[in-house]
């Protein structure tokens, strides 16, 4: 059977952000109703570097319908200033009847659009409806996909911008400022601070490769939605202390938040916080099974890790779609017996 080879182009155009969203949103039911499996992630660290190579499994769903996958990816912070993302690897989708591989595509636009719809989802969820203003940190990849994903679901009418390197906020403005979505419709500031970012902000989006935290607790409002994402290990977080233990956490899966996130486990072994400031887990919010935001002036937070099974319904959706549209090519790679 023909494997289906999916590029960049191809999973931009068959994976919208709203459709998206609903992928992530059902992907994560799945997880907190038990219906997938979801080691956590292997990860392979390059001696004397930042670098690592990272493999991360799972089958979504059960059953006939399921589908098995993996993502395989490097990831290199430093390529931030560089043309290469700081994510290259590859989404692998398997057939659960015989095995087979059905299809391969790029990760790095399957990781910065599913990574954004999951932050929309919870945005969706713990924020208040009426939020108008957006302060992103970090002008990266996944930028323009958070602002994309926070527009979907709230009625953003400003967005603050705050990088470590002005030059890459100023160029992410430019571009936004030139399409036709953003131009007449949305107000786009790039600020000297993180502090002047974060202001007065509605919904708050960490997406930086900071070890060490660049989002003080002191500086939220009441009333503010965060979705912490840019840190992934144990030993980095993006947040203090202070903005943790002011917050109502809630995590995508607490396996990996226990095992992975700095943003909970530091202020934990300070002796801030014990693993019961963990309110939920994202899929259970959107199933009802706990209670997320009680009052307008509650601090939400969103701790976001990024999960294999985001990555293969993610897939699963764009093959699909693929196989209706003649999108992607076609490889015999093997598999059959002669």
């Amino acid at each position: 059977m023909p494997t289906l080879l999916l590029t960049d182009k191809d999973v931009r155009t068959l994976l919208p952000m709203p459709e998206c969203i609903e992928i992530m949103d059902a992907a994560l039911r799945s997880v907190s109703a038990g219906e997938s499996t979801l080691p956590l992630r292997t990860v392979i660290r390059l001696n004397g570097t930042p670098n690592a190579f990272g493999s991360m499994p799972a089958i979504y769903g059960s059953g006939p319908e399921a589908s098995i996958g993996a993502k395989i990816i490097t990831v290199f912070p430093g390529n931030d200033a560089t043309p290469f993302d700081s994510h290259i690897g590859v989404v692998l989708l398997f057939d659960v009847a015989q095995g087979t591989l059905l299809a391969i595509a790029d990760a790095s636009s399957i990781t910065a659009i599913r990574t954004s719809a999951v932050s929309g989802l919870a945005t969706r969820i713990l924020s208040n409806p009426d939020s108008r203003e957006l302060a992103v940190l970090g002008a990266g990849v996944l930028a323009r996909p958070h602002i994309d994903a926070v527009r979907a679901v709230r009625p953003i009418e400003r967005v603050r911008v705050w990088s470590r390197s002005r030059v890459r906020a100023e160029e992410l403005r430019t571009r936004l400022v030139a399409t036709e979505d953003y131009s007449d419709k949305l107000e786009i500031v790039v600020c000297d601070s993180a502090r002047d970012a974060v202001r007065n902000a509605d919904v708050v989006c960490t997406i930086t490769s900071a070890r060490t935290p660049i989002l003080e607790g002191g500086w939220l409002s009441p009333g503010t939605h965060v979705n912490a994402v840019g840190a992934s290990l144990s030993t980095a977080r993006e947040l203090d202390t202070y903005a943790v233990q002011r917050a109502l956490l809630f995590v995508d899966r607490r396996e990996s938040t226990l095992a992975e996130a700095g943003d909970f486990l530091i202020p934990r072994a300070e002796g801030a916080i014990t693993d019961t400031h963990i309110r939920g887990e994202l899929g259970e919010l959107s199933l009802r099974t706990i209670l997320g935001r009680t009052s307008r002036s509650d601090i939400t937070l969103f701790k976001s890790l990024g999960l294999a099974v985001e990555d293969v319904a993610a897939l699963r959706h764009v093959y699909e779609r693929a196989r209706e549209t003649g999108a992607g090519k076609s490889v015999e790679l093997g598999g059959m017996r002669d």
